[in-house]
């Protein structure tokens, strides 16, 4: 006897439709997307297509004392780390992560990482409810570009994603000489 495939929708937010009928392609998009000013090289893993809009997959990888500024968004998200350490901030906390470690940032919590180690960290992030990442990070890379925006700008691009950018980027150094 074949066991029965349980198929169940429940409310989520940004109309989320429930679990999705028939083969659903994975991502393989391989083309990373960069963010020097940032030491981010990132590829999308799995699109909010694969799973209807419910969460969406990225690989990040960090450069020694690199991480994102401080910033808040509606959406959850589960980070585990695959290689080196890192320096992680949810709202007033901070403590440090390696490999195997999975930390989950609840959608609204402040939160920071920089990369603790000597050489590239990486990271799987899974995005809930699901975001277009590519487009995001293409759209920030673009704006980073030339340098750091400024911070009207930077305000500005993050608004209609619903991410707010609340300062600067956690230092390695300043962890260190504390």
């Amino acid at each position: 006897m074949r066991p029965t495939p349980l198929l169940e929708s429940i409310g989520l937010p940004h109309g989320y439709p429930g679990p999705l009928q028939g083969n659903t392609p994975l991502s393989h998009d391989t083309a990373p997307i960069t963010i020097p000013l940032l030491g981010l090289t990132l590829w999308v893993r799995l699109s909010p297509e694969t799973f209807g809009g419910a969460a969406s997959v990225i690989e990040t990888m960090h450069a020694p004392g690199f991480g994102p500024p401080l910033h808040r968004h509606a959406e959850t998200e589960v980070f585990r780390v695959l290689q080196g350490h890192y320096l992680m901030r949810l709202d007033e906390r901070c403590f440090e992560i390696g490999p195997g470690d999975v930390i989950t940032v609840p959608g609204g919590v402040p939160h920071a990482f920089v990369n603790l180690s000597e050489r590239p960290s990486r990271q799987w992030v899974l995005i809930t409810p699901g975001m277009h990442a590519d487009v995001f990070f293409r759209e920030l890379s673009a704006l980073m570009a030339d340098g750091p925006p400024e911070r009207l700008a930077l305000e500005a691009f993050g608004r209609p994603w619903g991410v707010e950018f609340l300062g600067p980027p956690l230092r390695a150094d300043a962890v260190r000489a504390a």
